[in-house]
């Protein structure tokens, strides 16, 4: 029978049987029909399988995230697998197998069918059970050489819903429970609990129609896979909304699982969650195991290649709050409270963000602090400003180096310096002929004398590197964070910072790169530090320094690469005296690849600022 599992098929329908992963371990299954159902609107391609035991066969769904095994046409009619990861599920009243996790077996696949499966029925499972029931009190192993199948439960104990792919073992009122992961929820997988924290918690919506009045709220929920979103109507409403926190996390089940309306939503997930009557929701003692948001972040200089209306991540520090205002929408005459921040970041530009409903009411984050902001709208308005909408988030101080470097940036030199904004995107300053104030030429920098006053000018400059200086391409720096002091070379092989009093075996090695550039307007000097130096490297300022001493053929090739290359800078020009002298100092503050599409854009409103 080519080892195939027989009677595991009975065994995991069984009647009780809460787990079936604990009925039957590593099922292995003939496969007997593939069938590809084409992808319905946003809906994603899915496949239908039948597989066989030998004793019994059932019908079988491909969980999504293993679509791609799918599509390479491994698994075909006669196929040996192996479930390595699976769950049960109900379509239309039917019984189905939920692949989640397959390994193909080394066997190259039998043309026919192994042995004369029939149906497994509900009355097959049935009659296992009861055998396993009469057998378990003397037994510690069933009637085909497998592991006991678990049926039924023990006074008290708590259900176990079925085992997913990226499953793990999670602790619920004292009461071991195999938990989901976010991503194996699907509608045919209908038992299962998922630990998730709550990263969004929206406020209660009412709504009155001719068919009555209700109200609802939605989360947003995160776990190591992905994220969804949960919504509780009326009665649920009452009962839910009050139990999430932002930041928490809980183990939740029983929810139905239903096709993402994604008007309505912009989470990354095919399917949504509805909380129902008999929906359970309970905080998770230990969060260790369930990661905080992840962000994507955008400079706020970025912002000026990123089109309007895209929901991005930005992190910045608050420098001004405005006072809230309400305004009435005109289509649907209702009151909504607003308020702006202005946010700044290192790249030298300031961006209005627009906080609406809870936040703007009662905006309780002081001035000076980083915020990370995820999923906020890009508008033009302006030139480029930012909106919280209903699903985005926000993170006062939270723990990231993003957020630990513009600490250190804004108390050494941010506080005092000049920004610039996105307003010359669209609409031209007063100075210079209408002409877009954010981006200067080469020469327009030198006509305008941007440096030569008491304060820094910042500019953006799109320029091809044409020459680095070779000699002190980096600096043995003091590795205490947001230190990055010169280091000295000790007799004794150490390194010592003598403003940390601190000693290292090795330094951290950071980029003082000096470039000539050039655009079609002349040429001028940029000095580049670590973060725009590994950009413009591409590669650390260790790794160039090791490169130096041991690989000269790649060094050569490194410095090479770096040549010729075009950049969009961002630069902050101030004046610098040097042996007696002033000269203005062009300090490169971020660099990155033009994005072409943006720049053709921009050139075109130049030409028809002109017009």
């Amino acid at each position: 029978m080519a080892n195939l599992s027989g009677g595991c098929l009975a065994a995991i329908f069984a009647a009780g049987c809460e787990n079936p992963k604990e009925a039957w371990k590593d099922p292995v299954l003939q496969v007997l029909l593939v069938k590809k159902i084409e992808a319905q609107g946003k809906s994603p391609e899915r496949y239908r399988i039948v597989l066989s035991d030998g004793l019994h066969f059932t019908q079988g769904m491909v969980g999504t995230q293993i679509n791609h095994i799918m599509a390479e046409g491994k698994i075909d009619k006669g196929c040996i697998i192996k479930l390595t990861e699976y769950g049960t599920g109900r379509v239309k009243d039917k019984s189905v197998l939920i692949l989640l996790g397959v390994e193909m077996l080394e066997e190259l696949g039998y043309p026919e069918k192994i042995g004369d499966p029939k149906q497994v029925t509900p009355e097959s499972a049935a009659e296992l059970a009861e055998q396993q029931r009469a057998a378990q009190p003397t037994s510690t192993t069933n009637f085909y050489g497998n592991k006991p199948s678990t049926v039924g439960r023990s006074a008290g104990a708590a259900s176990a819903p079925s085992r997913a792919a990226g499953n793990s073992n999670g602790s619920r009122g004292g009461s071991s429970v195999a938990v989901s992961s976010i991503e194996s929820l699907s509608p045919y997988h209908n038992r299962w609990t998922i630990k998730a924290r709550c990263i969004q918690k929206s406020e209660v919506k009412r709504w009155k129609n001719q068919k009555g009045d209700g109200k609802l709220f939605a989360v947003t929920l995160m776990d190591q896979t992905g994220e969804i979103k949960a919504t509780g109507f009326n009665d649920q409403c009452d009962a839910f909304y009050d139990v999430f926190q932002e930041g928490d996390v809980y183990y939740i089940t029983k929810c139905k699982v239903q096709i993402a309306k994604k008007q309505f939503s912009n989470i990354d997930n095919d399917y949504e969650l509805t909380f129902e009557r008999d929906s359970e929701v309970q905080k998770a003692e230990d969060e260790d195991d369930v990661p905080m948001p992840k962000y994507n972040f955008v400079s706020l200089e970025g912002l000026q290649s990123t089109e309007k209306d895209a929901l991005v991540d930005v992190i910045g520090v608050i420098k001004e709050i405005g006072d809230s205002a309400t305004i009435t929408s005109q289509k649907t005459q209702k009151s909504f409270t607003k308020r702006e921040v202005s946010l700044v970041d290192d790249t030298g530009y300031n961006v209005k963000l627009t906080v609406w409903g809870k936040y703007a009411e009662k905006f309780e984050v002081p001035p000076e602090s980083v915020v990370a902001f995820k999923g906020v709208k890009v508008s033009d308005f302006g030139g480029r400003s930012l909106s919280m909408m209903n699903s985005s988030t926000m993170q006062v101080d939270p723990d990231l180096e993003e957020s630990h470097r513009l600490k250190g940036w804004f108390d050494g030199e941010g506080r005092d310096a000049n920004f610039s904004s996105h307003e010359g995107l669209n609409r031209g300053a007063a100075a210079g002929g209408g002409k877009p104030s954010a981006y200067k030429t080469i020469q327009q920098a030198t006509d305008e004398n941007l440096g030569l006053s008491d304060t820094p000018d910042f500019y953006t400059l799109k320029a091809t590197i044409s020459y680095i200086k070779t000699e002190n391409l980096s600096y043995a720096a003091c590795k205490t964070e947001g230190c990055n002091k010169k280091v000295i070379e000790l007799e004794t092989g150490a390194w010592r910072c003598e403003k940390c009093n601190t000693s290292w075996p090795q330094p951290e090695w950071r980029y003082i790169l000096t470039c000539s550039v050039y655009d079609h307007t002349g040429q001028s000097w940029l000095n580049i530090f670590d973060d725009a130096g590994k950009v413009i490297m591409g590669a650390t300022a260790g790794d160039l320094h090791s490169m130096q001493e041991y690989d000269e053929q790649s060094y050569e090739s490194t410095l090479k690469k770096a040549v010729a290359q075009t950049w969009i800078f961002r630069v902050r020009a101030k004046m610098d005296t040097y042996n007696d002298q002033q000269r203005v100092r062009n300090h490169v503050m971020s660099a990155h690849k033009p994005d072409y599409a943006a720049e053709s854009h921009r050139m075109m409103e130049i030409i028809n600022m002109y017009g």
